[in-house]
């Protein structure tokens, strides 16, 4: 990675300003379900700590829009944080202003302060100057190791990084390494895994590893756009009618550069999409009308099996099916083992975030793959090559 991390830099004695993505799930009693984001942040902030560091934490929360949303406040994750780091974790009232800078101020090296919602100001997501300054006051250096949000030019994530220098946490370099570097120089055979509902989401990512990966399989709702390409009848299942000669000219280049695209050979069908619809599994070029396509079936499954057993690098992004609901979830979780199983045997496997990573951490087999991504959005736009503005804000070594 050519960005400067904390290990660069001297940082003892400071007040450290660190760009954290906490945008954990809550139930409706306000208790964190999943606490993935905040278990992930732990090394930097714990080398901060060891250093003498005084650290000032900051996320966002939800989708408040400019406004305070008694919801959407950090307490809850304050609360798990010091679980976690087994010592007080400080709460601000709010994220800037003359009390906010007192308090972080008056911080002792060691000690740990989390800012309220950054998105309960308007300012933050319009990138706006001033609320970037405001945060630059608190600190002496700022750290971004929010990943997750590193796609997003807000005031948190590059704005700041014009009034302090701005280095990467641990989390923000494990990604890039991972996401960056490992795709960049994959161990051969390297074998893509895309899902997903829309073609339209994925068609940047597609290209790329058209010119990246030596096989592609394909699943999720974006399957339906590729079989239809293909002239095959999908019932009733959705697909993007505006994408079909997008899908087929993506068929065409893997062709013509003798990379192997995979469609589903068989479909896991319903006559509804519920949960307990009747369903069953008919060979992909044979979905009736009035049937929906919901998951991959288990010829799938295996064919897929078969090219990632050669695989070294494997990457996926995008659940097989509607993986929330159980009956269709069977693609979805069979990747998940053979991931898994691939991983036990020396391949390299990235889980490229979203709900492919929801539903690895959900089967309770992230500790199983080489690295699960926190970022959703980022690391899609990672993976297509594009420049993140969190990640170019950062120093350069």
């Amino acid at each position: 990675m050519d960005k400067k991390t904390i290990r660069d830099i001297d940082v003892a004695g400071k007040r450290v300003l660190v760009r954290v993505d906490f945008n954990v799930p809550l139930d409706a009693n306000q208790h964190i379900t999943d606490d993935t984001r905040i278990a992930a942040a732990l090394p930097t902030i714990e080398y901060l700590r060891s250093h003498g560091v005084a650290v000032i934490l900051m996320s966002h929360l939800g989708r408040p829009d400019g406004q305070v949303v008694e919801k959407m406040r950090m307490a809850p994750v304050a609360q798990r944080l010091s679980e976690l780091l087994h010592t007080p974790v400080q709460t601000a009232t709010d994220c800037i202003g003359a009390e906010v800078e007192a308090q972080a101020h008056a911080l002792q090296p060691g000690q740990v302060l989390l800012l309220e919602n950054l998105r309960f100001h308007k300012e933050e997501e319009k990138n706006n100057a001033d609320f970037a300054r405001q945060l630059a006051a608190l600190g002496d250096l700022y750290v971004n190791d929010a990943f997750g949000t590193a796609h997003r030019a807000h005031a948190s994530t590059e704005g700041v990084t014009r009034f302090l220098p701005g280095v990467a946490g641990f989390l923000m370099e494990k990604e890039i390494n991972f996401l960056g570097t490992t795709l960049e120089q994959p161990k051969r055979p390297f074998v893509a895994i895309v899902g997903g509902a829309k073609v339209s989401d994925k068609i940047a990512v597609l290209e790329r590893l058209i010119e990246m990966a030596d096989g592609i399989l394909i699943g999720g709702g974006m399957a339906n756009t590729f079989l239809a390409a293909e002239g095959y009848e999908i019932g009733d299942s959705l697909f993007e009618a505006s994408k079909v000669e997008t899908a087929r000219a993506l068929i065409s280049k893997a062709r013509t550069k003798k990379i192997g695209l995979h469609l589903p050979s068989d479909v896991v069908i319903a006559d509804r999409f519920a949960a307990d619809a009747e369903h069953k599994d008919v060979p992909a070029n044979q979905v009736p009308k009035g049937w929906r396509i919901l998951d991959i079936g288990p010829a799938t499954v295996e064919s897929f099996r078969t090219v990632l057993q050669e695989a070294q690098t494997i990457v996926w992004n995008g659940t097989l099916g509607v993986a929330e609901m159980p009956a269709f979830a069977q693609g979805t979780n069979a990747m998940i083992e053979i991931l898994a199983q691939r991983t036990s045997q020396g391949a390299t496997t990235i889980i490229g975030g979203g709900d492919s990573a929801a539903a690895v951490e959900q089967a309770g087999a992230a500790h199983k793959m080489t690295h699960v991504s926190t970022g959703g959005g980022a690391s899609l736009e990672f993976l297509e090559g594009r420049v993140l503005p969190g990640v170019a804000a950062l120093q350069d070594k």
